[in-house]
């Protein structure tokens, strides 16, 4: 599957309706984040099954400070709706492979459950 943009007006929608999505957030100007972008663009045509996007920091402020994003580039991946990690710096091709593997390990039923559980504290 090719790299999509998410905007304010897709972003939602791209979270809500699938269960895997990994998300750079990214500006033009950030050198590490243009160093990252052909490891992400390469690993993505390795899991079709993701959804792999990518937020211009720059055009989509509002989805940047909605999430706190402070530093370029920040990975962020959604499992069924749920932040499952987040975290700044452009990752090695191995490690990025790493992370996702065990990204696609997780019970997510248990990781609902946890979540409800701090809501309900």
């Amino acid at each position: 599957m090719a790299v999509v943009e998410l905007n304010k007006e897709s972003f939602q929608s791209t979270v809500t309706n699938n269960d895997f999505v990994i998300i750079d957030f990214w500006a033009p100007w950030c050198g590490p984040c243009r160093s990252f972008a052909p490891t992400f663009e390469k690993v993505s045509e390795d899991h079709p099954s993701i959804v792999f996007a990518k937020v211009n920091t720059e055009e989509e402020r509002e989805i940047a400070q909605h999430f706190q994003i402070r530093s370029i580039p920040t990975l962020m991946i959604f499992r069924e709706k749920v932040i499952i990690y987040s975290q700044p710096g452009a990752l090695p091709e191995g490690s990025f492979r790493e992370l996702l593997q065990r990204a696609g390990e997780l019970d997510m039923a248990e990781i609902h459950k946890q979540v409800a559980e701090e809501n309900n504290a």
